[in-house]
């Protein structure tokens, strides 16, 4: 779950720490306290995109750091799986610091990508926003959210599916490739035949480039290596005043002297080694000058077959390996263009035998979607009857379409009546704001019996509901928060009464600035709260005894439901 939230120069947020718990974190604060910079700052360390100016003025960059504890062995593997870094005891930090020219993401001390922080995030938390509950009007989501419920049986023939959709997929190009007219066929043969020769006709070996190459730069600088070489042979040679002729000199003076002490002996052998091996180098040297004599017909030769070496890697791969590999895809192609009918139609029946077997994954999948649409159609009414559908009719229709995709054949529609003697209708054309958001919190309910996300966060998700239906949503959410950490921002009493932590997020001033903040709130400091969401702009005594009354119906419901 989310333990702690840490935000500095974000916004009207100068710097504010706050620490969750298990249950029901209720988020709670008057009109444009700043409600939204709270979850736009988790949304920020999860990989949202930056908006530079987010950072505070007049700060050099802004910071938000989320602490997740882990107790699920299993969820701790699977992220350890994805190459990010886990505490041992569990703990994940996740670090994001944004500045203007950039922002650097890291997870326990450790730089990450973007796209592992939104695969971390996907294992961690579940954030339904403001606004979310409108891709329920999109019919292409309703597919989504089947599929999420129907699990890990469905999942294990998608990835099938998808692989033979792939194969298939590629057959048809295939197939169409081979169905062009003659004269478009009869160039693409008259190419590739063309530049199958000139490929051939090279002779090409591999390695051989790097040995021009060489030879190349040798012979290129051949007058230097002459002069240097030159130079060396003379100071190491017999002449007078060269190394061979010093050398030789001292070793005679050395033997005139050895018969009166040893060490003089020792050395004048020593000097005599050195002697034999500079008369073996300039013998070498000499050998090695006298084989660098230009040739100029080699040297033309050389650069000519590296020109065209270079020629061949440039237009057909970037190197002999390449060349080789796309002359052994022309041989390929030349051969299915001559036997063209041949080959046509060999890949129609792999083409007829790949849309068999993808059509029986299409049908495995739709028989699953199909039996688990009649259970989370289900479970779906039970839970839109608690949130105050008292006659409410649920359907999920599974219909088959012509198209074909890596999905399967399914097209999928969620169909609801929420009065009596209403025919079904798709969520679009039915279902208001405050409808929406009450059914989309019933499907976060029902997926969340099968998901291992921990954290749950919901951003008003009491938009456009009161009185009765406000409790039957409280309700809901203290329920959904003994199997999960649940944070939500609220601006209804009923839903704040049912929190098992409050906090509230306020605007102040420091230093005749606004800044934005978040603590956690208590007891009295709860009673007021409420009596201010309860609509008074005094918090009289009477108004006190309402939100005490508030949370005493919300503490015998939550005793109800926990039994």
């Amino acid at each position: 779950m989310l333990v702690g939230l840490h935000v500095k120069n974000l916004a009207l947020i100068q710097e504010t720490e706050v620490n969750l718990k298990e249950g029901l974190n209720i988020l709670s604060g008057e009109t444009g306290a700043g409600k939204s910079i709270i979850i736009g700052s988790i949304n920020l360390a999860l990989g949202a995109r930056v908006d530079k100016d987010m950072i505070r003025t007049g700060a050099e960059y802004a910071l938000v750091e989320l602490i997740f504890h882990i107790t699920d062995n299993a969820l701790i593997k699977d992220i350890k799986a994805m190459d990010i870094p886990v505490e041992d005891d569990g703990v994940i930090i996740i670090q994001r610091k944004i500045q203007s020219s950039r922002s650097i993401c890291k997870v326990c001390g450790e730089t990450v990508s973007a796209k592992q922080i939104k695969e971390l995030a996907e294992l961690l938390i579940d954030i339904h926003g403001q606004h979310e509950h409108q891709s329920l009007l999109y019919k292409k989501n309703h597919l989504n959210i089947l599929d999420s419920f129907a699990g890990s049986d469905l999942e294990k023939v998608k990835e099938k599916l998808k692989q033979k959709y792939t194969q298939y997929s590629k057959l048809r190009r295939e197939l169409e490739e081979l169905s062009i007219d003659d004269g478009a066929m009869a160039k693409e043969l008259s190419l590739a035949e063309f530049e199958f020769n000139e490929i051939e006709e090279a002779r090409l070996r591999i390695g051989e480039d790097d040995e021009l190459e060489t030879l190349y730069r040798k012979m290129s600088n051949s007058r230097q290596i002459v002069e240097a070489a030159s130079r060396a042979y003379q100071f190491t040679g017999i002449d007078n005043s060269c190394a061979a002729d010093a050398v030789g000199r001292a070793v005679r003076d050395l033997r005139s002297i050895e018969d009166y002490d040893e060490t003089a002996k020792e050395l004048a052998e020593e000097l005599e080694n050195i002697d034999a091996l500079l008369g073996d180098f300039n013998r070498s040297i000499a050998q090695y000058i006298s084989d660098m004599e230009f040739d100029g017909e080699l040297f033309s030769g050389t650069e000519e077959r590296l020109n065209l070496l270079n020629h061949l890697k440039l237009k057909y791969g970037g190197s002999i390996e390449k060349v080789l590999e796309y002359q052994k895809e022309l041989a390929d192609k030349i051969d299915k263009i001559k036997n063209v009918d041949i080959h046509r139609a060999e890949i129609a029946r792999q083409l007829e035998n790949a849309e068999n077997e993808l059509r029986n994954l299409c049908q495995k999948a739709s028989d699953i979607r199909k039996r688990e649409a009649k259970k989370l159609s289900s479970d779906m009414i039970g839970a839109l009857t608690d949130l105050n559908f008292l006659q409410v009719s649920f359907e999920i229709q599974v219909r088959e379409k012509q198209d074909i995709t890596s999905d399967g054949f399914d097209d999928v529609e969620f169909m609801i009546s929420t009065n009596p003697g209403q025919p079904m209708k798709s969520l679009s054309s039915v279902a208001s704001g405050g409808e929406l958001s009450r059914i989309m919190l019933a499907i976060k309910t029902v997926l969340a019996s099968r998901d291992r996300i921990p954290t749950m966060i919901f951003d008003e998700i009491d938009t456009g509901i009161s009185g009765k239906t406000a409790w039957k949503v409280s309700e809901k959410l203290g329920q959904l928060s003994r199997s999960h950490q649940i944070i939500c921002i609220t601006h209804l009493p009923q839903i704040a009464a049912m929190a098992d932590n409050s906090y509230k997020i306020a605007k102040h001033a420091v230093d005749n600035e606004t800044v934005t903040g978040i603590v956690q709130i208590k007891d009295e400091e709860v009673i007021d709260e409420l009596a201010r969401m309860l609509g008074s702009d005094q918090l009289t005594e009477t108004v006190r005894e309402n939100a005490k009354e508030l949370v005493n119906t919300a503490k015998q419901k939550k005793e109800q439901f926990s039994k």
